[in-house]
C-alpha cells in the first residue's frame, strides 16, 4: 500500500472541485469576493468556471507533489479534467438556468 495516494488527498480535491464548480452559479459576486453585480453574464460565469478549474487543478498538483513524484500532465488529462469539472458544475447550472423562478 505504499504506492497508493491517501484517500484524504483524493477527497480534498474532489470536494474542492465540487464546491468550486458550483460557485459561479450560486452567487452574483465576481470571483466570490468581487463587487456584487445585478446579473452576471454567461461569459463571466464561464470565465470563473475555467479559473476555478485551474485553481483546483493546481491544488491537486500541489498535493500530488507533496505526497510523491508527480506524473506528467498531457493533453488527455486536461481534457478529462475539464469534462469532470463541467460534470460537477451541472447542479449549479440547473439551479441557475433550468429551475422555475
Amino acid at each position: 500500500m505504499t504506492g497508493l495516494v491517501p484517500v484524504w488527498a483524493v477527497s480534498v480535491v474532489l470536494l474542492a472541485a465540487l464546491v468550486a464548480a458550483n460557485l459561479p452559479f450560486v452567487n452574483e459576486r465576481l470571483f466570490v469576493f468581487g463587487p456584487r453585480r445585478e446579473a452576471k453574464t454567461v461569459a463571466w460565469r464561464l470565465l470563473e468556471l475555467l479559473v476555478y478549474a485551474a485553481l483546483v487543478a493546481l491544488v491537486g498538483r500541489a498535493l500530488e507533489s507533496h505526497l510523491g513524484q508527480p506524473s506528467p500532465v498531457r493533453w488527455e488529462f486536461v481534457a478529462v479534467w475539464l469534462c469532470v469539472f463541467l460534470t460537477l458544475a451541472f447542479p449549479g447550472f440547473v439551479w441557475r438556468y433550468l429551475r422555475r423562478h
